[in-house]
C-alpha cells in the first residue's frame, strides 16, 4: 500500500501464535502493509528471547499461546526493572469474543485487541493506534498497564478515586 506512513515500513514486528499457518498469514498481511521486518516465535518463552534479541516496536500476540499463556507472557513483559521491554506496545489477537478475556487482557497490559479472523486494514488500524498513538503506561496496583482512553488529562486528579473495574472497563469498552 502506497499511502501508508513512511513509519511503517520500520517497524519490526513480532508475532507470537502457535499456530505456524496463522503466524504465515499475519506475515503476509503485514508485508502487504509495507512492514518489511517481521519476527515469528511459536510460543511463550522464545517470545520472550525474542523480545530481548531483536527489540521489535510491536508485539502481536494470540490469546491461545503455548509453553507460556499470553496472560503470563504479559505478566512477565509488565514489569518494569525486571523485563528491558514493559513499554512494548501490545496487540492481542483472538478468536474468542468473550468480554472475559477482553478485561483479562486490558488488565495485564495489553494495548488493543483484535478478533480473528482478520483483515489487514484492521490490523493497521490496531498497530498505528498501539505504536504511533501510544497511551502511557501507568502502575495500577499490581498491573502495569496503558492509561485507559477515557480518562483524558484534564482529569488526572480523579484517577485515584477510581476503582480498577472503572479503569479496565473504561479500557475495554473505549
Amino acid at each position: 500500500m502506497a499511502d501508508q506512513p513512511f513509519e511503517l515500513k520500520n517497524l519490526t514486528v513480532l508475532i507470537v501464535d502457535k499456530n505456524g499457518y496463522m503466524r504465515r498469514m499475519t506475515r503476509t498481511m503485514l508485508l502487504t502493509l509495507g512492514i518489511r521486518s517481521v519476527v515469528e516465535a511459536a510460543d511463550g518463552v522464545t517470545a520472550l528471547e525474542k523480545i530481548r534479541t531483536c527489540n521489535p516496536d510491536v508485539l502481536l500476540l494470540d490469546w491461545d499461546t503455548s509453553v507460556l499463556s499470553a496472560v503470563e507472557l504479559m505478566q512477565i513483559i509488565r514489569s518494569p526493572g525486571v523485563f528491558p521491554r514493559p513499554d512494548l506496545p501490545t496487540v492481542m489477537l483472538t478468536s474468542q469474543p468473550n468480554r472475559s478475556y477482553v478485561m483479562q487482557a486490558m488488565q495485564v497490559g495489553v494495548h488493543e485487541i483484535l478478533l480473528k479472523p482478520t483483515s489487514s486494514q484492521a490490523l493497521h488500524d490496531r498497530i498505528l493506534s498501539a505504536v504511533f498513538n501510544k497511551r502511557p503506561m501507568m502502575k495500577f496496583g499490581k498491573y502495569y498497564v496503558p492509561q485507559p482512553r477515557t480518562i483524558g488529562s484534564s482529569s488526572e486528579s480523579s484517577n485515584s478515586n477510581l476503582s480498577a473495574g472503572d479503569l479496565l472497563a473504561a479500557a475495554a469498552i473505549s
